[in-house]
């Protein structure tokens, strides 16, 4: 006989209780809350969970236990805000609060429909993170934008594309002895690279602000040729079916010098680069805001308009601060920017060095050690306007009420 654990709200837990008794399973324990329940496995190891999709009932901490525990859990959503929520947690075992007993039952026996239901097919969005050589901050954008993602509730993947110096695994304190991205690329060349080899080869980043996947890069820059650019193109397939939103930290270099080689269908160290810009719906151009970063990033810029189309470009100027650009640093940057690139309102990300010197120092993202930094706001407000979808909604409304004041 199946044992089952609950922790659900009064008016659900009697009536799943209920059923429980009439298909034959035990009830094992009954919990007020994640952490009650967190406790309670290691003691009881009971076969399934059942749980509401509710920060109260469920955390990071119970997804640990459960999964140290070999336990399996479903939860019952009652809003979309809480499907969101199990889905950043990793959780795709989900059902609607109000669904039949049977549609329960078959997730909680592993029926193979149950899982194509729980699995919806996405076609996610990609973003490319891309900057020039001299530590714009590429690695820290890329995290902070995979961080916020994640806070606003929608599934997040980021995956170090960088074939000369990967470093999301050091930052965000993750082992890197298997490189997860370079194993994505090798099973998506074999054309073996599922949802489920996805989540075996990936690392979660677990916070209670919003958890996402990491696909880690190369451990040593010599491992570069697992990396071609067909095997990252089809990588990146398989993520837009996996997650809403997949970050790609990409590497500086746009050059294909290597191409006059006399092995033409030789790999291309850029080659990883390229594609990541190329297969992306939406490229991130990071620059450092002092004087030697905005000369690099004009320079390589030109580059960048050779390898994509400029409409899919958001340049973002990072490290702004007045000890390095002088009195009225925001005007300096946009005219420098504006007369030199003809680039219009970038996206200016104040310099707070003692947040991500506390990010670096804990392996932690500037989202959970200094939600109100300067910078944080900045790229908080950088995802709401330009790369989550603006509610159409709200856009109706305020035309409605245009018209409604015009004269008659």
């Amino acid at each position: 006989m199946s044992t089952v654990a609950l922790a659900l709200p009064l008016e659900l837990e009697d009536s799943i209780s209920m059923q429980l008794v009439r298909q034959g399973f035990e009830l094992s324990v009954r919990c007020s809350s994640a952490d009650e329940l967190a406790s309670q496995l290691a003691q009881t190891v009971p076969d399934f969970v059942i749980l509401a999709a509710s920060t109260r009932y469920l955390n990071n901490r119970l997804i640990v236990e459960a999964d140290a525990t070999g336990v399996r859990i479903v939860a019952l959503v009652a809003t979309d805000s809480e499907r969101r929520y199990a889905a950043s947690l990793g959780l795709l075992e989900v059902v609607a609060a109000d669904a039949d007993w049977a549609e329960i039952e078959m997730l909680l026996l592993g029926h193979p429909g149950a899982q194509d239901a729980a699995a919806q097919p996405r076609n996610g969005t990609v973003i490319a993170v891309w900057g020039p050589a001299g530590a714009p901050g590429r690695t820290s954008m890329a995290i902070c934008l995979a961080a916020e993602l994640a806070t606003a509730g929608v599934t997040v993947a980021l995956a170090d594309v960088d074939t000369h110096s990967g470093s999301i695994a050091p930052a965000l304190g993750l082992l890197d002895e298997a490189p997860g991205f370079a194993a994505a690329c090798r099973l998506a060349g074999a054309d073996a690279l599922t949802r489920l080899e996805l989540e075996r080869i990936g690392q979660r980043y677990l916070t209670a602000r919003g958890s996402f996947w990491v696909l880690t890069g190369i451990g040593r820059p010599s491992r570069w040729p697992e990396l071609s650019g067909e095997r990252v193109t089809a990588a990146i397939a398989s993520c837009r079916e996996w997650v809403d939103y997949t970050i790609l930290d990409t590497g500086a270099s746009l050059e294909n010098d290597e191409e006059i080689s006399s092995d033409l269908f030789a790999p291309r160290r850029n080659g990883a680069t390229i594609a990541a810009l190329r297969a992306a719906d939406e490229v991130v151009a990071v620059g450092a805001a002092d004087p030697v970063g905005l000369s690099r990033f004009l320079r390589a810029h030109v580059d960048l308009l050779e390898t994509i189309d400029t409409d899919r470009i958001t340049v973002v100027m990072n490290k702004l601060r007045a000890s390095a650009i002088g009195p009225g640093a925001s005007g300096q940057v946009r005219q420098t920017l504006q007369r030199f690139g003809g680039i219009a309102n970038p996206v200016l990300v104040p310099h707070d060095q003692a947040a991500f010197d506390g990010a670096i120092l804990t392996g932690r993202t500037i989202v959970d050690i200094a939600p109100k930094s300067p910078a944080r706001i900045a790229v908080a407000a950088l995802v709401r306007q330009k790369l989550l979808p603006q509610p159409a909604l709200a856009v109706r409304r305020n035309w409605l009420h245009r018209t409604a004041v015009l004269p008659v």
